[in-house]
């Protein structure tokens, strides 16, 4: 699996694109690890987008079990976050952070794209 994705990445990259990439700050990275010591079959989380909302497009979180072709990962200490390539120009150079609002915890998307969010922060845009 590595090969391919090593080969799905070269391909990417002799089309000249260039990613920024998408960091972890060391809330997220500790809640990556949190779940993963809750499952040992989950290898990381995989962020993509899909559209809705008010805005056009959505976060969607999922744990990984097995990895797919046409991946990137992003790793901080230790704690691995897999990236489909098609979204990657929705997300590229965002942070995801781990955060508590009130009573609330989750993740949280700092995009530098994202020009408008809706009000409830459901969706951004591009």
């Amino acid at each position: 699996m590595k090969n391919d994705i090593t080969k799905n990445i070269h391909y990417i990259s002799t089309k000249h694109v260039s990613w920024n990439g998408l960091t972890l700050t060391d809330a997220a990275a500790q809640q990556i690890l949190h779940l993963k010591n809750k499952d040992p079959n989950i290898l990381g989380l995989k962020v993509t987008i899909k559209k809705s909302g008010c805005a056009g497009f959505t976060y969607l979180m999922d744990k990984v079990i097995s990895l797919d072709d046409n991946i990137l990962m992003y790793e901080h200490n230790g704690a691995k976050l897999f990236v489909p390539l098609y979204a990657m120009p929705f997300i590229d150079g965002t942070e995801l952070d781990y955060v508590r609002e009130g009573l609330n915890h989750m993740f949280k998307f700092n995009n530098p794209q994202a020009q408008h969010s809706c009000g409830c922060g459901e969706s951004f845009s591009i």
